[in-house]
């Protein structure tokens, strides 16, 4: 099976079994380190909280390979900080044998759903140096709207947050 290519089965909503891989996702790029705004390990309660019962979460959705293990997944949660009508989007995909296209399918089924809510635009918070955050939201139509300058991590180091939006039509 030596160059065989997984692809993504389904995207789905995520449901509470999901959380033990979710976390196992998310762990992995936190140990990676600079591409997420998560510094220390998550644990399955908070991917249950967050991503699957959550009040400020308007969806979350889970891509699944043909293994039946989940590739990456994305929310979609409700937020105060831009105004009413734009949800702010969170992706993760999985790093060890990632599967090609995760983003893209998941992304389709987010804008789907945020049109279906009625929001106005979906904003996404990357740090400056996640740049394979940064060319994913750019690739998906994200326009860059503002910058938040010197955002300390655990360390203390600054790091640039680029705020780009996505206008829903």
């Amino acid at each position: 099976m030596s160059g065989h290519m997984l692809k993504i089965d389904l995207v789905r909503p995520s449901h509470p079994d999901d959380a033990p891989e979710m976390a196992a996702i998310l762990n992995e790029i936190i140990a990676i380190g600079g591409t997420t705004a998560f510094e220390e390990p998550v644990t399955e309660e908070n991917m249950i909280d967050w991503y699957v019962t959550s009040k400020a979460l308007y969806c979350c959705h889970v891509a699944v390979d043909e293994n039946n293990a989940l590739a990456g997944f994305q929310a979609l949660e409700q937020t105060d900080a831009y105004g009413p009508g734009i949800g702010e989007i969170s992706s993760f995909a999985r790093q060890s044998s990632p599967v090609s296209g995760t983003g893209k399918l998941l992304f389709a089924e987010t804008r789907i759903a945020a049109a279906r809510l009625g929001l106005k635009a979906i904003n996404a918070k990357i740090r400056t140096d996640n740049q394979p955050g940064l060319r994913y939201y750019t690739k998906m139509g994200f326009q860059d709207h503002s910058v938040i300058a010197d955002v300390p991590l655990k360390d203390g180091t600054p790091v640039d947050r680029v705020l780009k939006r996505f206008q829903i039509a």
